[in-house]
């Protein structure tokens, strides 16, 4: 069955993740099914497929319903604090479903109306409406409508999310009109203009140092916690393979590196790295993004056909796309400094060959860009039917790790 569920952020402009939107595709049914058929199935698999705490990492989810849906409770079964109701432009217009969306209101529930617009079928819903959310697509965020939009939706005391943001241009202008969160590939990968260096993760460069201080080290408990960091696996990497060690071959993995360096010098190392931690202004999202590319680009890897990499070359793949954005500085520049093949750089930075291709499938996941993923899980061999599957198995596990290495404070809060 292909079922498609990705989860996008919602951030404010310091990067603080408020919530996901939950954008499904089910191509299971036949032409013929209506739209109702699409989302139920596609909600019922959201919610027995995986747990949704998990999954949302107990942020509020922006779930999509249609008019039927609304009619049959689905919204009941997740609590009030933790879903938002998106309605988009369709259901405006029927008294129906103006009716079920203020009763959902009255229980609790907050409402989100797509692409909104100050137009007479819109003014019954609006004392109901709690985010307004406008397009900033390339195709329409020159609308000149959009600031007045805006404007107004504010002075109602609408809270305005502007999606589609895939630009720095894009995002500035949403910013500067007074978009209040932001959701596009461009947000999720966002740094703060302030960080200048690679940073680690406070917590679990601890937990690396309990690691390596036991009577008896575990080695791979000690590459588990590195992997998961993409800015030591890259500092563990460029020292290793660095003129000091003078290696005949180069090392390709972090394990490669853990028996190279041997666990004296690997003291000596992390007794370095803690002159330098994380100041706290990296953004959450952004490393949680290089740990789930890198752990679903190594999960699929398993069901590709043909590949010329290995599993932990497809874990780095995933990893080190990020490392361009966190270290502010070009990624091909960046990867010349790495020991990965051509193989891996050219896929990072070209999209090139099959690795490329399935780089390029989890970019498209990631952006809800459905036919593209389609089409490289089909160039690779990939059974469209476990895609789904698998990205929330990578979710759920990089979210556990996550719960494991930080103290949130977003649990259970209810977003303003």
């Amino acid at each position: 069955m292909d079922s498609y569920i990705v989860r996008q952020a919602i951030s404010n402009e310091k990067n603080d993740t408020m919530g996901y939107e939950i954008i499904y595709k089910d191509n299971s049914f036949k032409e013929g099914f209506t739209d109702d058929a699409s989302a139920a199935n596609a909600i019922e698999n959201f919610l027995s497929l995986m747990d949704s705490g998990k999954f949302l990492d107990g942020k509020t989810a922006f779930l999509t319903f249609t008019s039927n849906l609304l009619e049959k409770n689905i919204p009941k079964m997740f609590s009030t604090n933790k879903l938002v109701i998106q309605i988009e432009d369709s259901l405006i217009t029927n008294p129906i479903s103006q009716n079920l969306i203020a009763k959902y209101k009255q229980s609790g529930y907050r409402i989100a109306v797509v692409d909104f617009e100050f137009a007479p079928r819109f003014f019954g819903i609006l004392d109901i409406v709690d985010y307004i959310k406008i397009n900033f697509s390339p195709s329409n965020m020159n609308d000149p409508s959009i600031e007045s939009i805006v404007n107004i939706g504010r002075s109602f005391g609408k809270i305005i999310i502007a999606y589609n943001i895939e630009t720095q241009e894009a995002y500035n202008k949403a910013k500067e009109i007074g978009c209040t969160y932001f959701q596009g590939s461009f947000v999720s990968e966002k740094m703060p203009s302030e960080i200048k260096k690679v940073n680690y993760l406070q917590s679990n460069f601890f937990l690396l140092m309990v690691a390596v201080t036991r009577d008896e080290p575990d080695i791979d408990e000690i590459e588990n916690i590195i992997s998961r960091d993409v800015s030591l696996t890259f500092s563990l990497l460029k020292l290793v393979n660095s003129a000091y060690f003078a290696l005949r071959n180069r090392a390709h993995s972090v394990k490669q590196a853990l028996v190279i360096l041997g666990l004296g010098q690997l003291k000596q190392w992390i007794y370095l790295l803690s002159f330098k931690q994380d100041d706290g202004s990296m953004p959450d999202e952004l490393i949680k993004i290089s740990f789930l590319r890198a752990t679903f680009a190594s999960e699929l890897l398993d069901s590709a056909e043909n590949m010329p990499i290995s599993r932990s070359e497809a874990y780095l793949m995933g990893m080190f796309s990020t490392l361009g954005k966190l270290m502010q500085t070009p990624l091909d520049e960046i990867l010349e400094q790495l020991p990965i093949g051509d193989e891996i750089k050219n896929a990072l930075l070209s999209y090139e060959g099959r690795s490329g291709t399935l780089y390029k499938l989890i970019l498209s996941y990631e952006r809800a860009d459905w036919n593209t993923m389609s089409q490289c899980a089909s160039e690779l061999g990939i059974p469209q039917s476990i895609i789904a599957q698998k990205y929330f198995e990578c979710v759920e596990n990089v979210n556990s790790v996550w719960s494991g290495l930080t103290r949130s404070n977003d649990d259970g809060e209810e977003i303003k």
